[in-house]
């Protein structure tokens, strides 16, 4: 099932990080507004869940056996829905609600991966999202992955023309799969200098 506009195109960061990811795999769109990564995820033969307050923009995507759609105010009393776990691939884009990050973690498989893009401090001269509220501080996800155990495959921060004018952050991480492999107490070989 291919889906051509009219929906909007899903973003490059999240396409680029998209091989990684094997088709049968469990995809969540949080805050999934139209679909669009739904839509590409579920191209590439992934299964997809959608959690948004408003599921008018997906409700087309109704039906097929891979898609499932989850309404809920991730901002309200309820907070994250805990039925919302064992993914391998959770995306979020353009929304940012510090209290849920921790959420975003737990909620990935092993080995799963956190692809998150939204706008950042300075945006204000482009207009909106201008609320410190809502724009990540400088490094804020970079410290949010490192504080959380997460490998950081991929990081950006800065200004981007397209699809318009805006100051973002952008990551890729990965929840390890395991503890890190035991050095057994031997130090890292260090090189000898030469001669």
């Amino acid at each position: 099932m291919s889906h051509a506009l009219p929906f909007a195109p899903p973003s490059p960061w999240i396409v680029r990080f998209a091989p990684l990811l094997r088709p049968g795999g469990r995809m969540l769109d949080v805050a999934c507004g139209g679909g669009r990564h739904m839509r590409h995820f579920l191209d590439r033969g992934l299964s997809v869940t959608g959690v948004d307050i408003d599921l008018r923009g997906v409700a087309d995507l109704k039906g097929p056996e891979r898609v499932t759609l989850v309404q809920a105010d991730l901002e309200g009393p309820d907070g994250w829905p805990p039925a919302l776990s064992g993914f391998d691939v959770i995306v979020v884009t353009h929304y940012l609600h510090r209290p849920l990050l921790p959420a975003l973690v737990a909620a990935l498989e092993p080995g799963g991966l956190l692809l998150y893009e939204t706008f950042a401090n300075g945006n204000q001269r482009h207009g909106r999202p201008s609320s410190p509220a809502f724009l990540l501080r400088e490094g804020e996800l970079l410290r949010f992955a490192l504080d959380h155990g997460l490998q950081v495959v991929a990081f950006e921060q800065g200004e981007v023309s397209s699809p318009k004018a805006a100051i973002v952050q952008r990551m890729a991480a990965m929840k390890p799969s395991g503890p890190a492999p035991d050095l057994d107490g031997d130090p890292e070989p260090v090189a000898l200098p030469a001669g």
